[in-house]
This record gives C-alpha cells, structure tokens and sequence, in this order.
C-alpha cells in the first residue's frame, strides 16, 4: 500500500513539473491538464478512487499530453501558432461559426503581430499593452470571431503572448551590435 501512495505522488510529481513547462508555452493547455491532475488528486484523497485507479487517471493525462504535443503537427501549425490557436478555441461557439481553418489563420496572423510588436519591457508599458489588445480585437473583427466573446479572446491571446515573451526573449528582435560604434572594436569592413 506505501508503494502505491508513493507512485501516485510520483507519478503527479512529474506531470505537474510537465505542465509547469507547457505553462510557458500554453497557457490553455497547461491550465486545462493543471485542472485534471487536480481533479483526480482531489478525488483520490477524499478516497472516492482508489491508487490504482488515480495510477491510470494520471497515466492516461501523460498520455493525453504527448499527443497534445502532436497536435500542432497535425494542424500544420507551429508551437507559437498552437499556443494562439488554443487561446482561441477555448469557447466552443467561435470553432462552430468560424470553422478550423479561418482559427488556424487568425492563430498564424497572431503569431505575427505580436512578434512584431512585443518590445523588452511590453508587460509593464501599458500603452504597448494597448496597441497589442487593438491588434488583437482587430484581426479578430477581421475574420468574424464572435463580438461577444472577444474580449475574452483577447485577454487570453495577451495571456499568451505574455508566457511565450516570459520565455528567452520570444519574438524580440535584437540587432547585433555596430562594431564601430563610438571605437567600440575595430572596424574591419
């Protein structure tokens, strides 16, 4: 019995540990999974499941993860592209009125835009944060995402962006330095 108390909290341990890396790069998807180990956690200590069965639970979210992983393949879109298009689809109603594809472009001409316009301190100058959320409420008005979920849809892109840029710089254009700036090194052109 130990054995079994002991698996279940390692087997947690390293799912939750995944989903704090996936929290970097998919803020839906980490809340999501984040949302079904708690779950079953729960379960398992109001005893209402037994450890093997919370074994199986978590085993199965492990799985349910890699092929998340795959998924963006299968969409044909990239890693930064999926963590959009998630943020996106996350209410039901804009996957029925605008279909896949038209969510797949607008998750590609997000991915755009806010790589074009995050500079190095975005996350703290609000009016940076502004022009970003008109961006956003303007691609989206573009392709017809519902106006009544919109605001929630832009809240979760910034959301987004703000984990993808919390990352090593993503979407940070730095050119590299002049060599001859100011005698700063020799000049070999």
């Amino acid at each position: 019995m130990p054995q079994k108390n002991l698996a279940v909290e390692l087997l947690r341990k390293l799912i939750s540990g995944e989903i704090k890396v996936r929290a970097r790069r998919n803020v839906v998807q980490s809340r999501s999974f984040a949302a079904m180990v708690e779950d079953a956690t729960r379960r398992y200590q109001n005893r209402v499941i037994e450890a093997a069965q919370v074994i199986e639970e978590l085993i199965a979210l492990g799985k349910e993860m890699c092929q998340a992983s795959e998924r963006g393949e299968q969409l044909g879109l990239g890693e930064e592209e999926l963590a959009f298009y998630d943020a996106l689809v996350t209410d039901g109603s804009a996957v029925k009125v605008l279909g896949d594809e038209t969510l797949r472009t607008i998750a590609r001409e997000l991915t755009i835009a806010v790589r074009n316009n995050v500079s190095i301190d975005w996350t703290t100058r609000e009016n940076v944060r502004a022009r970003l959320r008109v961006i956003v409420k303007r691609i989206l008005r573009k392709y017809g995402y519902p106006p009544d979920k919109q605001d929630k849809a832009t809240q979760t892109v910034i959301e987004q962006a703000e984990a993808l840029c919390a990352g090593v710089g993503w979407g940070l254009t730095a050119s590299p330095p002049s060599r001859n700036h100011q005698g700063c090194g020799p000049d070999y052109s």
